[in-house]
């Protein structure tokens, strides 16, 4: 019988993008590699939430591009804002 791990395709040392990875994985079964995975901990936060809220196309648009030029992602200046403008309402009422 053959060694399975001389016959198996390389696995990319990176993935250009989460489809890339998802078509090889569907291609190829995880059990040809066994011998190349290990046994890790993690923790996993359960009490984190996103809640999704919808904005119009254009404003989304503007903010994505407003948080790219200040070098942050768009969630995060959201937040910020957010933030920022909670804690003023908060001040003078």
């Amino acid at each position: 019988m053959p060694d399975k791990r001389t016959a198996r395709d390389q696995i990319p040392e990176h993935f250009a993008s989460l489809d890339e990875a998802g078509e090889f994985w569907d291609t190829h079964d995880l059990a040809d590699y066994d011998d190349m995975t290990q046994e890790v901990q993690f923790e996993v936060d359960l009490k984190s939430r996103t809640f999704l809220t919808a904005l119009e196309p254009d404003l989304a648009r503007k903010v994505a591009d407003y948080a790219h030029q200040q070098g942050v992602s768009t969630e995060t200046l959201i937040n910020v804002w957010l933030t920022e403008k909670l804690m003023a309402a908060r001040s003078s009422g």
